[in-house]
C-alpha cells in the first residue's frame, strides 16, 4: 500500500482548523467564561480576563487537536493500484475500505488547488458511473506528487482502454 504526499498533512491540518474552529464558534466556548463569571459575581475586568483566557485556551486546543488529526489522518490513508483496480484504505475512528474495479472507471481528473500547488501535490479523482454519494469521486486520492498523479492517470487510462477493447 502506498502513502500520500507529505504535503497532505497540511491539507488535513487546515481541515482540522476549520472543523475544530467552527465547532468552537457553534458551541460558543468563549461565551461560557463570561457567563460563569457573571454567575459567580465577578467584576467586569475579571470577566474580560476570563473571556480572553478562554479564547486563547481554545485556540491552543484547536492547534493541538488539528495537529493530532492531521497526523492520524495522514498515517491512516493508503492506496494501491493492483490488477483488479484501485484499493483505498482510510479512516481514523471508522476504517473505510474501497475497491474501484477498472471496469467501472469512467473518468480520471487531476485537481490542483492553491494549497496543493504551493506544496507540490495533486489530487486524483477517479470517477465511476452513477456514484454521487460523496462530493468527491469514488476513487479520491487527496495528495499525490504532481508527476506521479500524471503517471497514474496515464496508467489507469491505458488499463481501462485495454479492457474496453477486449
Amino acid at each position: 500500500m502506498e502513502r500520500l504526499h507529505p504535503g497532505a498533512r497540511w491539507q488535513f491540518r487546515i481541515s482540522g482548523y476549520l472543523i475544530f474552529g467552527f465547532l468552537g464558534i457553534f458551541f460558543g466556548v468563549w461565551g461560557i467564561a463570561p457567563i460563569v463569571g457573571l454567575l459567580l459575581g465577578a467584576s467586569a475586568n475579571s470577566i474580560l480576563i476570563l473571556a480572553l483566557l478562554s479564547i486563547l485556551g481554545y485556540i491552543l486546543f484547536v492547534i493541538i487537536f488539528s495537529e493530532i488529526y492531521a497526523r492520524m489522518a495522514y498515517n491512516r490513508w493508503f492506496y494501491e493500484f493492483n490488477d483488479a483496480g484501485l484499493r483505498l484504505e482510510r479512516g481514523i475512528i471508522w476504517k473505510r475500505y474501497s475497491n474501484v474495479p477498472y471496469e467501472r472507471i469512467q473518468n480520471i481528473d487531476i485537481h490542483r488547488g492553491i494549497i496543493a500547488r504551493m506544496l507540490g501535490f495533486s489530487s486524483l479523482m477517479i470517477q465511476t458511473a452513477g456514484y454521487s454519494a460523496h462530493p468527491y469521486a469514488e476513487g479520491y486520492i487527496p495528495a499525490l506528487d504532481m508527476h506521479l498523479a500524471e503517471q497514474l492517470r496515464i496508467f489507469v487510462m491505458k488499463k481501462i482502454t485495454a479492457r474496453k477493447r477486449k
